[in-house]
């Protein structure tokens, strides 16, 4: 297990301002106390808080960054998209409040900085694993990024920010990397990004959602394995709603390490979202402060056996502002192969029995023709 872990963190990354209001139509009429947009700038406080002040302090090396230029962000972006962006955002500063964009996703003045600054500490954490400087790295970062696609913006998301440190790993040498995402949601726009290439392995386990809107055309599906030369290099564990821990070790240990030592990356890209948890707004996946440990243990392992422990962590999903503070903590504990020793204040909800079989066999099934999962799947 890894001894320490560079966290990379901006201030820019604060100020994109995602308005009040869980609909699209912003705050509701009938409420006295407008609710929060999910995406707000008070869940990364509160990671950053817990990291800090918890107990793995003493193995974070807090490190900054800086933003993300034109140049880098057209390493897997298109140009006139990236442009997209930088107007809308100077639109929305001229109005003078959040401007709604697509679905539930805003922009604001600041976005362009604070995507930026995501970006940018993404890519210096790829840059720090890459160099050999340490093996682990965590961009502690918003807005997310795996919804994002080459030209597309969606569910919060404006630049792919573990897309990105991916293709900066490959920039650098790695000659195959794979990303593992357990955000809540289907990483469609990594999906999207990377589904006709062999040299980045996609993985997504997620509930299954199906597509939600224009620039979420996919499925995320178990047959959604790629396409031509990316043929069985995109894998979806569409799990059903309630999971919780079990479900999730099942989907970790019978399909993603599999496929991870078929595939042999040289580095790991986590796309670390907590929206999974049993007490989140977007998600139902039930999985509690030791399930998050559990995916932390399992990956870091992978990556000491396959990549020589290179693994990189980009901050995605996860809107229960406390809670979710709490299972990036686990996370990173299970990462180093610490306890933490806190009690898990909300683990009640029981797992669904053995609800993740069907999923799982489906994912398997998918892939059989193309050997992904290895000679023993």
């Amino acid at each position: 297990m890894a001894e320490e872990v560079h966290v990379f963190w901006h201030d820019a990354c604060l100020r994109h301002d995602t308005g009040a209001g869980v609909f699209d139509g912003g705050p509701s009429p009938l409420m006295s106390i407008p609710e929060l947009h999910p995406e707000n700038a008070e869940r990364l406080l509160n990671m950053r808080g817990a990291l800090a002040r918890g107990p793995l302090a003493d193995a974070l090396h807090w490190r900054s960054s800086e933003l993300a230029t034109q140049e880098e962000l057209a390493t897997w972006h298109e140009p006139a998209y990236i442009e997209e962006v930088c107007e809308l955002s100077g639109r929305a500063g001229a109005a003078g409040a959040p401007v709604h964009v697509l679905g539930q996703t805003y922009v604001s003045g600041t976005t362009w900085e604070s995507a930026r600054a995501a970006a940018g500490a993404a890519l210096a954490a790829a840059d720090t694993v890459m160099s050999g400087e340490t093996r682990v790295a965590y961009a502690l970062i918003r807005p997310p990024g795996h919804h994002a696609g080459p030209a597309s913006v969606d569910g919060y998301c404006f630049f792919n920010n573990s897309a990105l440190a991916a293709q900066r790993a490959r920039d650098r040498g790695a000659a195959r990397v794979a990303i593992v995402d357990w955000d809540v949601h289907h990483g469609n726009g990594t999906q999207s990004g990377f589904s006709a290439r062999a040299d980045v392995l996609t993985i997504s386990l997620h509930m299954d959602h199906r597509a939600w809107g224009r620039n979420h055309r996919e499925d995320g599906i178990p047959d959604e394995v790629g396409e031509g030369e990316g043929a069985g290099f995109n894998v979806n564990v569409a799990l059903p709603y309630g999971v919780g821990d079990r479900g999730y070790a099942a989907a970790f240990d019978q399909v993603v390490l599999p496929a991870l030592r078929a595939f042999a990356p040289e580095l790991i890209v986590g796309a670390c979202g907590q929206d999974a948890s049993q007490f989140d707004p977007n998600g139902r996946q039930c999985l509690t402060m030791a399930g998050f440990h559990a995916i932390g243990e399992r990956l870091a392992g992978a990556a000491a056996e396959l990549c020589d422990g290179r693994l990189v962590l980009c901050q995605e999903g996860g809107y229960g502002r406390t809670y979710s503070a709490l299972c990036a903590l686990e996370t990173l504990a299970g990462i180093l192969g610490r306890a933490t020793g806190l009690q898990d204040p909300l683990a009640f909800l029981p797992d669904e029995g053995d609800a993740h079989r069907v999923a799982i066999e489906a994912t398997r099934a998918a892939l059989a023709p193309y050997g992904t999962l290895g000679s023993g799947a």
